[in-house]
C-alpha cells in the first residue's frame, strides 16, 4: 500500500481502511460463492475457485483504487496512475495476501468436509461391501423390497436410489430419527411436506414429490410425531 508515503498518523487512519476493504469484498462475495456451489449442483472444483479468486480480487482493487483516489489523495495533484498503481502496489501486495487467503481456504474446506463426513449415517447391507454413506437430512425414506431395502435420497439436487441388501426392521432400529409409516417404509421427518387422504387411505407427501402410504397401525405415532 505503499506505506513509506503515509506519515504515522496516516498510517493508523488508512492502513486499516485497506483491510476493511479487504475484509468487506471478501464477505460480500461470500453469497456469490453459494450461488456458484448450488449452480454447479454442489460440486466445488478448481476451476470455481479460481474464478471466485479471480472476481474478489478484482473487485477488491477497484475498491481500494476508488478509496486511494477518492479518500487518500482527493484534491492532491499527480496521483499515481493505475498502471503503476497495480504494478508497483497491488501485485506486491497479493503475492503476500493470495497465498495466505487460497492455505486458509483450502485448510477451512478440509476441515469441513471432515466434519461433514463425521455427521453422515451409514446403512449397511450384509455383504462386506454394501452400504451407503449419507447425510441424515438427505436421506427421505425407504422402502422394503423382498429381501433388499430401496433408499432414496438427495445427491446435490438430484433424486438418487440405492438397493441394498438387508432388512427394514434392521435399518429401522438403526436410525430411531427415522419414522415407520408402514411396514413396507420408514421416512425422515425432516423432509415431510404434506398429508393426503384419499378413500379413507392415508398417505404422506415428501421431498421430490414421493409419496408414501400409511398404515393404521402407524397412523397415530405418526400423527403425533408430526404434529398433524
Amino acid at each position: 500500500m505503499d506505506v513509506n508515503e503515509f506519515n504515522d498518523r496516516e498510517k493508523l487512519i488508512y492502513l486499516p481502511l485497506y483491510g476493511l476493504i479487504t475484509a468487506i469484498s471478501y464477505l460480500c462475495f461470500i453469497p456469490f460463492q453459494n450461488w456458484l456451489y448450488k449452480k454447479y449442483k454442489l460440486q466445488w472444483q478448481r476451476i470455481h475457485e479460481f474464478i471466485f479468486l479471480l472476481v474478489f480480487v478484482v473487485v477488491s482493487m477497484i475498491f481500494a483504487r476508488l478509496l486511494y483516489l477518492y479518500v487518500i489523495v482527493y484534491g492532491q495533484p499527480n496521483p499515481y496512475t493505475l498502471g503503476y498503481h497495480f504494478t508497483s502496489i497491488f501485485l506486491p501486495a497479493l503475492t503476500v495476501i493470495l497465498p495466505i487467503l487460497i492455505i486458509g481456504r483450502f485448510a477451512f474446506g478440509k476441515y469441513k468436509n471432515k466434519k461433514l463426513e463425521e455427521q453422515k449415517i451409514e446403512i449397511q447391507g450384509e455383504g462386506h461391501y454394501e452400504s451407503l454413506r449419507l447425510l441424515l437430512n438427505d436421506l427421505i425414506c425407504i422402502q422394503s423390497s423382498d429381501n433388499y431395502v430401496e433408499v432414496f435420497y438427495i445427491d446435490g439436487t438430484m433424486l438418487k436410489k440405492s438397493l441394498i441388501r438387508n432388512t427394514l426392521s434392521k435399518v429401522s432400529n438403526s436410525f430411531p430419527e427415522l419414522l415407520r409409516t408402514h411396514r413396507s417404509f420408514v421416512i425422515n421427518p425432516f423432509h415431510f411436506k404434506s398429508w393426503k387422504t384419499e378413500k379413507g387411505k392415508h398417505f404422506l407427501l415428501l421431498a421430490q414429490d414421493i409419496e408414501v402410504p400409511i398404515s393404521k397401525t402407524y397412523l397415530e405415532d405418526v400423527k403425533e410425531t408430526l404434529s398433524v
